[in-house]
């Protein structure tokens, strides 16, 4: 009843879904501070699409959906414009050199696994680490207190890597090598271009625990990182005529109202309830990818939509008991 037909890929896909998925991505995107692709690109493949069309259709939807998380993130007071400018340079050097890499192995018939394969192994990597990093938190938190030097949680790169020049980031508060800077962007960017994400799902974590930015600044300033990577990697997958405009648009209708609702939440949890859902949400992506690789394709479906889905109902949830809260407490005085 909702099928529509994309030409570019020259396939019937249900209108609905596409709907549902770009909301889902926009209360993601908007409260974890990346592109949602690490959802967006598994479950259009799960669903059908070719692999470089799931990425570079994703790519066009992600630039149109960090347009509007980043704006409301900034108007926050969340992005550090000069971290962000810095990152331009090394996300779309890296873009280009994976995009390049997935059509080379599209040429070889290999890109869908291969990119699930690294889609797994970063995926239950991270989330894997960020579960460990929030169970230990009160540990690390009892050894400063006992040691009041030794400071709380991860031992910011900045501290350990200090190779000339080094670079003063007033809004973030870290001063930080330039060459670390480089290299994470980089390295993101090329994540971006070769699995079809912003790269946030990596370079998030990557500003907390590597740069050391404070989790509500990491969150705004990678969604505007994420807005330059996706904008080139639209440009360079419509180049080689992989990007179905027609369902990047309607995943943008639902992104639109889930980016708002996503950014608002920021305001109502706290910095390590955010790692925790990121860690909760990127490790359900990892075995919905696992599920289709092994061509379990319906549950691979079922996987993704409903972990999307499911997470956005604890954000909403979350986000209105902090509302309630904030009202409470005004009624209060």
């Amino acid at each position: 009843m909702f099928d529509i037909y994309l030409p570019i890929a020259g396939m019937q896909f249900n209108a609905l879904i596409l709907v549902a998925i770009g909301f889902s991505v926009g209360v993601l995107g908007g409260f974890f501070g990346v592109g949602g692709a690490w959802v967006v690109t598994p479950a259009l493949n799960a669903f059908g699409f070719p692999m470089a069309y799931a990425i570079g259709t994703d790519l066009a939807h992600i630039f149109g959906k960090s347009i509007v998380a980043t704006a409301k993130h900034r108007k926050m007071g969340n992005v550090d414009m000069k971290l962000g400018l810095i990152s331009i340079v090394g996300s779309v050097v890296g873009v280009e050199i994976g995009a390049q890499n997935v059509m080379w192995l599209s040429r070889l018939g290999l890109a869908g696994p291969i990119v699930r394969y690294t889609y797994m192994a970063l995926l239950f990597g991270l989330g894997i680490y960020m579960l460990y990093d929030y169970a230990t938190k009160d540990k690390r938190t009892k050894q400063a207190t006992a040691n009041p030097g030794a400071g709380v949680g991860v031992m910011p790169a900045r501290k350990t890597f200090n190779l000339p020049p080094m670079i003063h980031f007033p809004a973030s508060g870290i001063t930080i090598s330039f060459w670390t800077v480089t290299f994470v962007f980089l390295f993101t960017g090329w994540l971006s271009g070769f699995l079809g994400v912003g790269g946030g799902f990596f370079r998030m974590p990557a500003l907390i625990y590597l740069i050391g930015c404070p989790t509500a600044i990491a969150v705004g300033t990678d969604l505007f990182s994420v807005l330059f990577s996706g904008a080139y990697g639209c440009f360079t997958y419509g180049v080689k005529g992989r990007v179905e405009i027609i369902a990047a648009i309607l995943m943008l209708v639902g992104a639109s109202i889930g980016a708002q609702i996503g950014v608002t939440a920021v305001k109502y949890i706290r910095g390590y309830g955010i790692r925790l859902l990121f860690a909760i949400m990127v490790i359900l992506a990892g075995i919905s990818v696992s599920l289709k690789q092994f061509n379990l394709s319906v549950a691979s479906q079922w996987m993704v939509m409903c972990a999307a889905l499911g997470m956005c109902v604890v954000i909403m949830y979350q986000m209105w008991q902090g509302v309630k809260k904030e009202r409470a407490e005004k009624a209060g005085h």
